[in-house]
């Protein structure tokens, strides 16, 4: 275990998880499938607290709806839902407290700005940082946007174009949970490579990393990261980029980048977030 490293852990989805309103792709061809797999790294006990934050969805409603089935399908007795308001800390002291009680912290999918705009430089993303470092087993998780704002650096707009474009992709400060890693979801469904390979040319000292639907990476002691579900994560390296232009291309022409790595990983395999050693998985 690495020196002062976090006790909690971080769970990172890459959207369209099996859950009551959603078909995974993979469900009938990958033997590995199992039902319901990685919401259940949600809680160790079936009634530890868990709160779910919605302030990411246009529909807190429907979101509620679909997780109180599914959260009951699994068995969980214990949970409730928070739509953080940005225009608003009226309610702040409440969230707090609940925040306090929790054993899980889930942010939903939507819009990453919005759950960015909340937290950011309030009270809960403080509370959030200290359980996640000081409480064993506290869970930090999220799905889709949810995944992709809890990173340090966070793609907040991007291009899915036929080349890598300069000017095509904004990145912001995320919740700051992860230091060296920038996180995109529905990774292969939406054909996302392209805009987290250009982030990592602009950020080479952080992995890019590349959620499948319907599966995540679960990480322990702040570096150790093991794959969950039924699609692939896709780890792209940019430290050891030889030629690239990305420093100096004119507006709207394209990006190139030589010895750019990727690491496709599967149900079991791990990977260390600090020296980037893979361990497969023999089924």
């Amino acid at each position: 275990m690495n020196f002062m490293a976090p006790k909690g852990k971080i769970l990172i989805i890459g959207g369209k998880e099996d859950r009551s309103d959603t078909d995974v792709e993979m469900k009938e061809t990958n033997r590995d499938y199992s039902p319901h797999e990685i919401l259940k790294n949600l809680a160790q006990s079936k009634d530890d607290r868990i709160e779910i934050i919605t302030t990411a969805t246009s529909d807190p409603e429907d979101m509620r709806k679909t997780y109180t089935e599914t959260f009951t399908e699994i068995g969980y007795i214990n949970f409730g839902f928070l739509d953080i308001d940005s225009d608003s800390n009226s309610d702040e002291a409440e969230c707090v407290k609940r925040i306090e009680s929790a054993k899980t912290v889930f942010f939903t999918g939507g819009d990453q700005d919005k759950i960015c705009n909340a937290l950011k430089g309030k009270a809960i993303n403080k509370l959030l940082k200290e359980k996640y470092n000081t409480e064993n087993d506290f869970i930090i998780a999220g799905t889709s946007a949810g995944a992709m704002c809890i990173p340090e650096t966070m793609i907040s707009e991007a291009e899915n174009g036929e080349a890598i474009v300069e000017n095509d992709i904004c990145l912001d400060p995320g919740l700051g949970f992860i230091g060296n890693c920038i996180v995109d979801t529905h990774f292969v469904h939406r054909g996302r490579f392209g805009r987290l390979a250009h982030a990592v040319m602009l950020n080479q000292q952080c992995w890019g990393i590349g959620l499948g639907e319907d599966t995540a990476l679960l990480i322990e002691e702040g570096n150790n990261a093991i794959c969950k579900g039924s699609g692939m994560v896709l780890v792209i390296d940019g430290k050891e980029i030889k030629q690239t232009n990305v420093d100096f291309v004119e507006k709207g022409f394209p990006v190139y980048a030589e010895n750019l790595k990727v690491h496709i990983l599967t149900d079991g395999c791990c990977i260390n977030l600090d020296n980037g050693k893979m361990t497969g998985v023999e089924k």
